[in-house]
This record gives structure tokens, C-alpha cells and sequence, in this order.
């Protein structure tokens, strides 16, 4: 029907090129030039070059928190590129400035962190987010350390508790604690690691600051040969001042420490040079673990009785480091020689396995991998391998009865072994003294407390807080009864084992000296 005759008014079409005269109205309708929108320059319509302009899709991306592996892969979807960085290599710069440690950087330091780690953003993101996974960096922790205990909150506050015979608790008093304590000293100051060692306790501050009191030494302190001063309040160490520091170690002879960038420092390791460097018993300066590790960024140190572990984050994959006492085959390179420079531990790669967390026990070692196997190796006393037996292993041996069980994270203390799963259950196996291991059910009096254990075993009595576990921390001390602490999703801790001196945060009744279920700290570290 024509349009003129039908009493319809006339409709008006704009930016729609020229059609039949005899389907449009006869009235006169300006023509106007269609309008093409460009997404970027002269594009065709359609096309979106994302690189070149890429806030949407960045925004999604980061948002998202995708894995550095995810990332890999996009680019690998030929995103097209921007004239320096792909669309995934700005996505994964984008989450890198948003890590705490990496805000603070220069670019001069970001572009170094960048070719340390393989010239990749990707690289450096799977550096950075390796270090916050294994250390709990920036999270809520709690530590058992001998005797003494440590807990930091979310935000960032410290309590301690415990054993003060040496001010480690950091209250500018020689007075046992029982129950948590903030220490009031560090107010203002966020805290995002803890270490605690025989009578020493150290911190470490957003700002890579490094606090420090106890015994006022570097070394070892257990025998009494050193560490005749006493710092009962954090005090800063002025050695470190102009090194951004992210984690502290407290070995036994030794103090280990680890920046930023990747590089680890050692402190007292005594005159025939163990760890690589020279040092006096007494030296407070700072020492680089180079040899092996002079160009290989670390993202987590362990110590243990004499030894020192390093994994390493590499573009080849992740790696393990060890350097120092071989005794028990526990530097895992197939032999009880000590290792005076950090050499790689090869069994991994024979394994085809990937290393994401280390942990140290006095005399034996564990990893968990990518995969979520567990391997374990050095001296096997009381079956703190998890293999059934007590034998020695001098390189790292997979834990078979846990072959059905996604790993995510393991503790070691002097002679034991705690091992998170994916789905939040907790195994442990090793020495069942001060009933550390959490097995022992059985009401007072009743049944072996203290049994072995020479396979990993569901720890039943955590089952019991009905909420998902997150990390695991034991005695890792030869000199003193182990106590242990599991700290739940939700921020709640629970503690068990010894606690003769206050370490449990918990009142003990009727000459008690342990606990043998979890119970719960008073603190809430969310």
C-alpha cells in the first residue's frame, strides 16, 4: 500500500542509503552521511583491536585473577599485539601492581624483578603469587615455636604467649604469658610474617623492615653459647635497613632471610664456611647466598638443624635448592655429604614433579607438588616420612599412602609431619610425643597418648571443628616438647600438644602438661 493514500503519517528514515522511490514517502527527507563507529583509528567496523585499546578486556582479565598459566595461554590464542606488551602481559602487570610488594617497587626495580624472573609479567606474577601461597604472606598465621608462640592477624597485629625467659614475646618483660597478648610496641606497624626460634622471635613489616627480640643473636641460641644480650621489645635490625625483606628463617647456627627480588641472606654460620661465606659466630651482617642461586629468584626458605632449603621459580618450572649438614641424607642429593654452596635437588625432575611448597623438620624434609603429591626424605626416626618404616631416604621419596590425596600444603616439626589436603582434611605421622599428632582421642588416662606413627593418618579430632583448615604449625625444635596449632578458614585457632609453659594460649587444670584434643585460642585472627 502506498503510504500517501493510506492516511499513515509519513515516516521519517535517517543514515539508510538510497532505496526504491516508490516504497517511501514522496515527501522530501534530507539525507544525512551514515555513521561509522571506529573502535581505533581507521579500523573496519567490527573490528576491535583489543590490545591497542584494551581497558575492557583488561579489566576482565584482572578481575577475574586468572592463573599466570591461564594468561600464557591467551596470549597463545594470538591476541593481537600492542606495540610493547600483549593483552595478557598487560593483564598480568595489571595484577602484579596489585600485590602488596610490588607496590612499593621503582620501575627500575620492577623491570629487574621482571628479567630476573624470565623477562615475562607472566614470570614475575607466578614468582609473586608463589611466595604469598607457600608463606601465607600478608595472611593470618600462627607459629609454634619452642616453647613460645606467635600470632598474627589479617590486619596485621601480633600477640605472643608463651615462654619468656628471654623476652621473646616481645612485652618488655621476662613474664610467661598464657593467654595471647598484642604486643602493644608494634602499633602502626603492619606485620606479614613471623618466624620464632629457641628463645628469639622475628617479624616481618609490610615495609620489608625486619623486628627482632629475644636473645640478641643471630645464631644459635639453644645452647647458650651465644645470645647473652636480651631484647625483651621488637627492635629493628639496621643490618637489614636497605634490603626489602618478605620472610625470615631460624635455623639452628644460623638466621636466613629472603627479599623481595628473590635473593636469600644468611647470618652466622661460624668460620669453615658452611653456607658459602665466611662469617664469625657473632656476625650480624648480612650475607648473599649466591653460587648456584646468584641469578635464580626464591620464593620461600626453610630452615632446619643445620640445613637450608630454597625453592626456586624459574621459567623452566619450580625448583629446590638445599646447602649445609647432610647428615640423614636430609639435603635430598643421594648421599649424607654436607654441602658447603646451594646445589639443585635432581630428584624432582626424575619425578616429572613440581614443587610448590618446602618445609624443614630438624632432620627430614617434605614437599608438596603442583599435582598435589607429597615427597618426603632425610632421616626417617619414628616414621616421620610416612612410609611405613623408619629408614633414612637421601633423595625425595613419594608418599605413597597419601597417592589419593591433593596435597595443598605441609608442616615438618623435629620428628613429625603434617600434610593439608585440597578438601581440608589434616593427615600427620611421626613421633607421638607430647601428643603433637592430634590422634590421641582416647580420655586421659587411657590407651597410648604418645604412640608412633609410621603412615599418614586422618587427624579425626580436627574433623571436629567442623570447619575447613588452612594452615598447620608445629615444634621444630630438638630441645623442647612439640605443641601444634591448626588455624581454620574462618580465622579460628586451635592448639594442641604441649603446653607446660604457657605456648598453648590455653589454662591448663589438675598439674597438666598437655593437651591431647584441639582447643580453641581464645583469638580470633581474622
Amino acid at each position: 500500500m502506498d503510504a500517501t493514500t493510506s492516511g499513515t503519517p509519513t515516516i521519517q528514515y535517517h543514515n539508510i542509503p538510497d532505496q526504491s522511490g516508490t516504497a517511501i514517502a514522496a515527501t522530501s527527507v534530507p539525507t544525512f552521511p551514515r555513521q561509522v563507529r571506529h573502535c581505533f583509528g581507521d579500523s573496519s567496523p567490527g573490528e576491535f583491536p583489543l590490545a591497542a585499546n584494551p581497558s575492557i578486556v583488561l579489566h576482565v582479565l584482572t578481575a577475574c585473577n586468572l592463573d599466570p598459566r591461564d594468561l600464557a595461554k591467551l596470549e597463545a590464542t594470538n591476541f593481537t599485539p600492542d606495540y610493547e606488551l600483549s593483552i595478557s602481559e598487560l593483564a598480568a602487570l595489571d595484577i602484579c601492581q596489585k600485590r602488596a610488594i610490588f607496590k612499593p617497587m621503582t620501575d627500575e626495580e620492577c623491570q629487574n624483578l621482571k628479567r630476573k624472573c624470565g623477562g615475562s609479567w607472566k614470570l614475575a606474577l607466578r614468582f609473586l603469587l608463589a611466595g604469598e601461597a607457600c608463606c601465607r604472606r600478608e595472611k593470618s598465621q600462627a607459629i609454634a615455636g619452642p616453647a613460645h608462640s606467635i600470632a598474627v592477624t589479617s590486619t596485621g597485629v601480633v600477640y605472643s604467649f608463651g615462654s619468656n625467659t628471654s623476652g621473646q614475646l616481645g612485652h618488655g618483660t621476662m613474664e610467661e604469658e598464657w593467654r595471647p597478648q598484642q604486643i602493644r610496641s608494634l602499633q602502626g606497624i603492619r606485620i606479614i610474617q613471623a618466624a620464632a626460634g629457641a628463645g628469639r622471635t622475628m617479624l616481618v613489616s609490610d615495609a620489608g623492615r625486619v623486628y627482632a627480640f629475644g636473645k640478641d643473636s643471630f645464631g644459635e641460641a639453644e645452647f647458650g653459647v651465644q645470645g647473652t644480650k636480651l631484647v625483651a621489645t621488637p627492635q629493628l635490625i639496621e643490618s637489614l635497613r636497605d634490603i626489602f625483606v618478605v620472610q625470615t628463617a631460624i635455623g639452628n647456627f644460623f638466621t636466613a632471610v629472603l627479599s623481595r627480588e628473590g635473593r636469600v641472606y644468611t647470618f652466622s654460620w661460624g668460620k669453615d664456611r658452611k653456607l658459602g661465606h665466611q662469617t664469625e659466630p657473632n656476625d650480624v651482617e648480612p650475607q648473599p647466598l649466591l653460587g648456584a642461586l646468584e641469578d635464580v629468584p626464591i620464593v620461600q626458605i626453610a630452615a632446619g638443624y643445620c640445613y637450608l632449603l630454597c625453592l626456586a621459580c624459574q621459567p623452566s618450572g619450580m625448583s629446590v635448592y638445599s646447602v649445609g649438614c647432610g647428615l640423614g641424607g636430609k639435603l635430598g642429593h643421594g648421599s649424607r655429604m654436607d654441602e658447603k654452596h646451594p646445589r639443585l635437588i635432581e630428584q624432582f625432575r626424575l619425578l616429572n614433579l613440581q614443587p610448590m611448597v618446602v618445609a624443614t623438620g630438624a632432620w627430614h624434609a617434605a614437599v608438596v607438588a603442583r599435582d598435589g603429591r607429597v615427597c618426603t626424605w632425610g632421616w626417617g626416626r619414628y616414621g616421620c616420612l610416612g612410609h611405613g618404616n623408619e629408614e633414612c631416604e637421601s633423595v625425595p621419596k613419594v608418599v605413597e599412602a597419601l597417592s589419593k590425596v591433593k596435597a595443598v600444603h605441609v608442616a615438618t616439626g623435629d620428628y613429625t609431619t603434617f600434610v593439608l589436603s585440597e578438601d581440608g582434611d589434616v593427615y600427620s605421622f611421626g613421633c607421638g610425643e607430647s601428643a603433637s599428632l592430634g590422634h590421641n582421642t582416647a580420655a586421659e588416662g587411657q590407651g597410648n597418648r604418645h604412640a608412633n606413627v609410621l603412615s599418614p593418618e586422618v587427624v579425626k579430632s580436627l574433623k571436629q571443628v567442623k570447619e575447613k583448615v588452612v594452615q598447620i604449625s608445629l615444634t621444630n625444635s630438638i630441645h623442647w616438647n612439640a605443641h601444634t596449632f591448626a588455624l581454620t578458614e574462618s580465622g579460628k585457632l586451635y592448639a594442641f600438644g604441649a603446653g607446660d609453659k604457657g605456648q598453648l594460649g590455653v589454662e591448663l587444670m589438675n598439674n597438666q602438661t598437655e593437651r591431647v584434643n584441639p582447643e580453641r585460642v581464645d583469638i580470633d585472627l581474622e
